[in-house]
């Protein structure tokens, strides 16, 4: 497969078990990739591998002698400052900026899945989940004998945190209505809400890059960080312009990643959600405290096999943008 397309066609043949449900998946074997990591600079190897029905997405560091496992779950995250970041703080271990694998985990319904990595960051790549997109393309996905399972949300919840909300409901489905608002020109206000039904992911979404202003650049790069950043793997503005020479991948680039880190932090919740997440000016922090959120309260979900209905639903898909 070459091209979007056809990996969307690819993703949407989904197969059911005997008595109608979704079923599980994993990776058909294993496959690699090296890259530079965003705030390190340094070269960083990660290794996707197969895993059986309910192991779910798991990282192991594989450069420390007892190479530890962290299941990528909302209550395994210590940092979400600059990114979503897993770990173990008592002991000095983390695995950063795992939001753009996530989401393409997530995007692909890819349910178990062992992760190496001999660093304490994700390799950045291009700044998009593309790169990963394609490296499950490489080796395919593989059904298991096991109905997938998700989280129905069964009432409303919704956070805050400084000006910022997300909100959780009921739907059929899982859908993402995300806005923004920034004084930058180049970004201003920008609307878009997805549903995720087969393809829509890899069409829509999974190309959209990280994105940041020069100012901010320069700031953490004094202060040790963002050494590997640059406009190869990042949108860069400075004050109203975009100063990446080849412009946007798309004309709201900015809050399709926005959708993107959203969908990678809810990943974490364990199993995909099924309902709808409505944010305004969201981010790695708001979105794991909607999760502890959601999971704290024992009467606003529950854990069911997906059915086919439930996975496709309607595709939609509207922007608004002032």
């Amino acid at each position: 497969m070459n091209n979007i397309a056809d990996l969307s066609a690819a993703f949407a043949q989904t197969g059911l078990s005997a008595d109608g449900y979704v079923l599980q998946r994993t990776l058909k074997a294993s496959i690699g990739c090296a890259g530079v990591g965003l705030h390190s600079g340094q070269k960083i190897r990660i290794t996707l591998h197969p895993a059986p029905a309910d192991h779910g997405v798991v990282f192991r560091r594989t450069d420390l002698d007892d190479q530890p496992l962290f299941p990528a779950r909302y209550d395994g995250v210590i940092d979400t400052r600059l990114c979503t970041c897993l770990g173990d703080a008592s002991k000095g271990i983390k695995i950063g900026t795992i939001e753009h694998l996530m989401a393409a985990l997530a995007g692909l319904r890819i349910d178990n899945v062992l992760i190496d990595i001999d660093a304490d960051e994700v390799p950045v790549m291009d700044g998009s989940s593309a790169p990963f997109t394609f490296l499950i393309d490489c080796v395919g996905i593989e059904e298991l004998d096991a109905p997938r399972q998700v989280i129905e949300v069964l009432k409303p919840v919704e956070v805050e945190y400084n000006g910022c909300t997300a909100r959780v409901e009921p739907a059929n489905g899982f859908e993402i209505d995300f806005e923004i608002d920034f004084a930058s020109k180049a970004i201003a206000n920008q609307r878009m809400s997805v549903k995720f039904d087969d393809g829509v992911f890899v069409a829509d979404i999974a190309r959209a890059r990280t994105f940041g202003f020069l100012h901010e650049v320069e700031a953490m790069r004094s202060a040790g960080l963002a050494r590997g950043g640059s406009l190869d793997n990042a949108v860069v503005l400075s004050g109203d312009e975009v100063m990446n020479e080849e412009g946007l991948r798309y004309e709201d680039e900015f809050v399709r990643h926005k959708i993107l880190d959203a969908l990678g932090d809810l990943y974490t919740a364990g199993n995909q959600l099924q309902g709808k997440v409505t944010a305004y000016k969201s981010g790695h922090h708001v979105n794991n405290l909607l999760l502890k959120a959601l999971l704290a309260d024992e009467t606003a979900y529950r854990v069911v096999s997906q059915t086919k209905a439930a996975l496709r639903g309607v595709s939609e898909r509207v922007l608004a943008t002032a």
